[in-house]
């Protein structure tokens, strides 16, 4: 028996519901993509206040009925933004970094990737935004969240196929990393800073990440200062 014809796309109903449903689902995501592009460049160029719906609509090509439909206000389409750049920029620092050899040149690929932008001073503003408006505070947990989470693998990740000591523990190592991220760049955005500036400022902050082993040391990952497996042999057999 002859097996059958699986119908190709021009062979589908145009009436077909799966495919009006995914269809629209398509548009819909599409448009989400363009309304947050638009949205943050405009908000990075004049701010939440100095931005209307109507300017993003604009932007976009959209409808700002459309920017009600699928952000409720402002202010939530204001802080999605900060976080999706700010999730984008964490993903290129990593990227960056990856080419690095030492603990000292992967540090720096992170910071000056970091610094070149205001994604971090964007955020940062998103997280003066929630401190009003709690009912937003659920996105920025989340974005904190992945951003250790993905900033801890990542790291550890280094670690281990480098061979190096780290100073911290992966976690504590994100999450230090990020806060002097936003520390450095609030202040320094307040002050007028350059990004060379705040480059600097940040590797001074930060220090000494890690450490290259010596050779003929383990390959096993473990922050400087901890108990290695022989030294509690030979102190048990000592004893």
């Amino acid at each position: 028996m002859a097996p059958r014809s699986v119908p190709t796309t021009s062979e589908t109903p145009a009436g077909d519901p799966k495919h009006a449903v995914r269809a629209t689902r398509s548009a819909g995501r599409e448009m989400r993509s363009r309304l947050l592009d638009g949205a943050s460049r405009l908000f990075r160029e004049r701010g939440l206040a100095g931005t209307s719906i109507s300017d993003i609509a604009a932007g976009a090509d959209a409808f700002p009925s459309q920017i009600t439909y699928y952000f409720r206000t402002k202010e939530a389409l204001f802080v999605e933004a900060a976080c999706r750049d700010m999730l984008y920029l964490a993903r290129e620092a990593e990227q960056a970094a990856l080419k690095a050899h030492t603990p000292q040149d992967y540090t720096r690929a992170l910071v000056e990737s970091v610094t070149a932008t205001d994604s971090v001073a964007f955020f940062a503003e998103a997280l003066t935004l929630t401190r009003r408006r709690q009912d937003l505070a659920p996105l920025v947990e989340r974005t904190i969240e992945r951003l250790h989470g993905e900033g801890t693998r990542a790291y550890a990740g280094q670690i281990e196929r480098h061979g190096w000591s780290s100073l911290r523990d992966p976690d504590a190592s994100s999450r230090r990393f990020w806060a002097v991220a936003i520390g450095v760049m609030v202040e320094g955005y307040a002050m007028g800073r350059s990004a060379q500036e705040l480059c600097g400022e940040m590797l001074r902050v930060l220090g000494e990440q890690a450490t290259i082993k010596p050779a003929g040391d383990n390959g096993r990952l473990r922050v400087v200062g901890d108990r290695d497996g022989s030294a509690s042999s030979d102190r048990e057999t000592s004893s």
